[in-house]
């Protein structure tokens, strides 16, 4: 199926140059001069071997169609992480590879989506936001305006995020799966 060039998201699986390539990472570049662009960062499915790809915002990419099953997440040994079919129960595993920079968003017990093509997995879709505890926050720097201004901070599972001036260390947050932001203080 075709789809705009500016509707790739990561976890997408696109045919390109005779190949199957599961999207890792998006974003969309404006130069100063010329028009807008996707970059697209994108592993081979077959040879495991990463890429760029890029195209104009209104080129359109093939995208295939691939078998999206409800799973649950259970538990990560080594680089390995097993996954249970939802439906069917069955237990299956994947590379922490395959999942790419995403897995550190993963949590046991957690619902998602597993990409099949031809039977086997390909990628692994996340919940758009997930609640995690910050561990470590900046100080707030006195005079600093809370309307635009943020601060680093470290969240439980290693990941660096801006958070706004009021969060402190010991606070739940929902951070963005997608591109990794602070949403907002978790209820």
């Amino acid at each position: 199926m075709k789809i705009s060039a500016n509707s790739i998201r990561p976890g997408m699986v696109l045919d390109h140059e005779g190949k199957q390539w599961l999207v890792l990472k998006n974003q969309v570049v404006q130069p100063g001069k010329g028009g807008a662009f996707m970059q697209v960062e994108m592993r081979d499915i077959a040879g495991g071997n990463k890429s760029q790809g890029r195209w104009r915002t209104a080129d359109t990419v093939e995208r295939l169609d691939v078998r999206e099953i409800d799973c649950t997440y259970l538990f990560r040994e080594g680089d390995m992480l097993t996954f249970m079919d939802s439906a069917t129960f069955d237990q299956f595993s994947l590379t922490a590879e395959l999942v790419g920079e995403q897995v550190a968003f993963l949590q046991d017990n957690m619902e998602v989506s597993v990409n099949f093509i031809e039977g086997k997995p390909v990628g692994v879709k996340l919940p758009g936001t997930v609640i995690l505890t910050v561990v470590e926050a900046d100080p707030v720097v006195k005079g600093q305006t809370a309307a635009s201004s943020y601060k680093p901070g470290l969240l439980e599972n290693g990941l660096k995020v801006l958070i706004p001036p009021f969060i402190e260390a010991g606070t739940k947050i929902v951070v963005n799966t997608e591109d990794t932001s602070y949403v907002e203080r978790a209820k």
